[in-house]
């Protein structure tokens, strides 16, 4: 189980840390991702981390402004938003990606575990 919560409403330029805590089984040699889908639109990716952390991707949209970072002792991975602007406002979603030799974090069929997401909107 997969719980994404630290969503919220925040003004153009500020900050949140959204938080996808698991339970039921450990995550630790998964490697995770966060996704979020807008009104209307498809899900699309938004960062990902490998399972020992030593690994980070993220969308062009993003990189500068978001930070992927897990803690395997809590069971927890972490999305530090910063400079939120209202084309970020979405449903956040974290997933976890069971080992395979050749993942591609970027794509959401990869995932085998999902979150039920935290809405984050972002005023102008």
């Amino acid at each position: 189980q997969l719980q994404a919560f630290g969503g919220g409403l925040v003004q153009a330029g500020g900050s949140l840390r959204l938080s996808c805590a698991a339970s039921g089984r450990t995550f630790s040699s998964y490697a995770m991702g966060w996704f979020r889908q807008a009104p209307g639109k498809e899900r699309e990716f938004v960062a990902a981390i490998s399972w020992s952390g030593g690994s980070t991707y993220y969308a062009d949209s993003v990189k500068g402004r978001f930070t992927i970072s897990r803690d395997n002792a809590k069971n927890t991975v972490y999305l530090q938003t910063t400079s939120l602007k209202p084309e970020d406002t979405a449903v956040y979603y974290c997933a976890a990606d069971s080992p395979r030799a050749t993942p591609d974090l970027r794509s959401i069929y990869e995932y085998d575990y999902w979150g039920q997401g935290t809405q984050v909107t972002v005023s102008s």
